[in-house]
């Protein structure tokens, strides 16, 4: 389901509530690689597949938790749409855990809950809690509190 949204009611009425579950998203080494490379984070855990099968959990690489982080707005992006925004801006991070290693090859989804909306500077501030999962597994990849502003027309 994707919510509309026109007004800071209309967000405020989601307070509390979950808003959506992804899709699932393939989590490949080819990603991990080129999020290595953009980030020049080249630890081999998550890049030296050889070492891996010997020396990790798993006999996997594993991705980069800010990877799995960098993620959550394109996982998240239809569970809302707005009618009249003028933009939005990823304001940031209140609190992050990285819970459980996303092996090379795993899924992952997000579920996302609005926590908190209220009117601020000119804007509508959304906390948020997104807990990423990974498919087959109890525990959770990340848990992530993130601040957001939306300015509408």
């Amino acid at each position: 389901m994707t919510y509309t949204i026109s007004s800071y009611e209309d967000l405020k009425a989601l307070e509390g509530q979950e808003i959506g579950v992804s899709d699932w998203f393939d989590v490949s080494q080819e990603q991990i690689n080129q999020f290595a490379d953009a980030t020049h984070d080249h630890q081999w855990i998550h890049v030296d597949e050889e070492r891996a099968r010997t020396e990790m959990p798993g006999a996997k690489t594993i991705a980069h938790g800010y990877l799995t982080l960098a993620m959550v707005p394109s996982m998240t992006a239809t569970f809302i749409q707005f009618s009249n925004l003028e933009r939005a801006i990823n304001y940031g991070v209140n609190k992050v855990r990285f819970m459980n290693m996303v092996q090379v090859e795993s899924r992952i989804r997000a579920r996302a809950l609005i926590a908190k909306v209220r009117q601020r500077s000119g804007a509508i501030q959304v906390i948020g809690q997104t807990t990423v999962e990974i498919e087959g597994e109890e525990k959770p990849a990340c848990v992530a509190e993130t601040v957001s502003f939306y300015y509408l027309k």
